[in-house]
């Protein structure tokens, strides 16, 4: 542990290191607990960045302090009080204007002040969705006036034509002789896929905005405190430009099936509209004060384009021999292929009904 020790003492800390111990069990960076002595010190956080996912590790903490000034200036001039525990405070490093280090074997190190006494939550409620609609519209909307220049953290992680192009170029090269075997899944990206790829031409067309979202939005990213009130939104490497529908419609592509993704049994998939209704209304309780009216006449798009992408995804994986998606058996792509494709029609069949729900609120 002297050599974690010595990172984090690379960073502007207050108070002796104590101990530093794992923390968690994330599935993308590797994160530790810094105990420092004294209880008038704060105690940290040390993160090994997983720049295999994150290949910019100034272009990612530019973004992440850019957001977190943001968003504590918004919160101190509202007179917020417990500050500290209302936003994610990243230190910079003792000798050097930067929020990250490079070690000898290449790897990236951050650090940040530990909120102590939070509750974290997972899985899907009535009551959960309502909170993670109102938490991250609430997150976008203390965004939308920020005055600064961010990036992709990772480079078109929700272009749709890019994902199709994916397609296209697996299709073709058919590493493993599948593209027979899903004609009925190809049919169905083909015949949707003007529909699907209109929030890109919107945007070209200079019709839809791009905004700085949280891109992972789930319960999952919210800290809570033991009365069950929200604190703060939290994981922000994936904090970046675009539309969102990101942070809209990839929450209810995962929480509004009544299944999970990779669920074989096909029938039961389906797509939760008491789910939709609790999120929706939630989002929009906190969103509509800046979204513009082709934002929001495009949520139910939304909603349907993030199955849609997630099909396109893992029909791409399965063509190409399975090399990104882990799988634990043979057919866990085309699985979850045939899952999405079921979960994007029972969305699209409830179109006319998301549309209502939505106008009902604006009213």
């Amino acid at each position: 542990m002297s050599q974690l020790n010595n990172l984090v003492n690379r960073f502007a800390i207050e108070g002796e290191v104590v101990e530093v111990a794992p923390l968690g069990n994330g599935l993308i960076n590797t994160t530790y607990k810094v105990t420092t002595a004294g209880e008038q010190t704060p105690n940290y956080v040390l993160q090994n960045v997983n720049t295999a996912i994150f290949t910019d590790p100034d272009l990612l903490m530019n973004n992440i302090t850019a957001v977190t000034n943001h968003l504590r200036a918004k919160l101190e001039a509202a007179g917020t009080k417990d500050l500290d525990r209302r936003c994610l405070q990243f230190v910079p490093l003792k000798d050097e204007d930067k929020y990250f280090f490079i070690d000898e074997e290449g790897k990236c190190w951050r650090v940040m002040v530990f909120i102590p006494e939070t509750v974290s939550k997972s899985g899907v409620s009535l009551e959960s969705a309502y909170i993670v609609g109102e938490t991250f519209g609430n997150f976008q909307a203390n965004l939308a006036d920020i005055n600064a220049t961010l990036g992709e953290t990772i480079k078109d992680f929700h272009n749709i034509e890019f994902r199709l192009q994916q397609l296209d170029e697996a299709v073709a090269t058919d590493a493993k002789g599948r593209v027979a075997e899903v004609k009925e899944l190809l049919d169905l990206i083909a015949n949707r896929r003007e529909m699907m790829t209109r929030s890109e031409r919107l945007y070209r067309e200079g019709k839809l905005p791009k905004r700085i979202c949280h891109c992972d939005t789930k319960v999952d990213n919210i800290l809570f405190d033991k009365n069950d009130d929200v604190l703060c939104v939290i994981d922000l490497d994936t904090v970046m430009p675009s539309f969102v529908f990101s942070d809209y419609g990839d929450f209810l592509r995962s929480a509004a099936n009544f299944v999970k993704e990779d669920d074989p049994a096909i029938e039961k998939v389906g797509f939760n509209m008491d789910v939709f209704k609790a999120f929706t209304k939630g989002y929009l309780k906190t969103a509509s004060s800046f979204l513009t009216p082709i934002e929001i006449e495009n949520l139910p798009y939304a909603a349907m384009l993030f199955p849609y992408m997630q099909l396109v995804r893992f029909l791409s994986d399965y063509i190409n021999g399975d090399v990104y998606f882990r799988i634990q058996y043979p057919d866990h792509n085309l699985v979850r292929s045939k899952n999405q494709m079921a979960l994007f029609l029972s969305a699209e069949s409830h179109l006319q009904e998301m549309e209502a729900f939505i106008k009902e609120q604006l009213a």
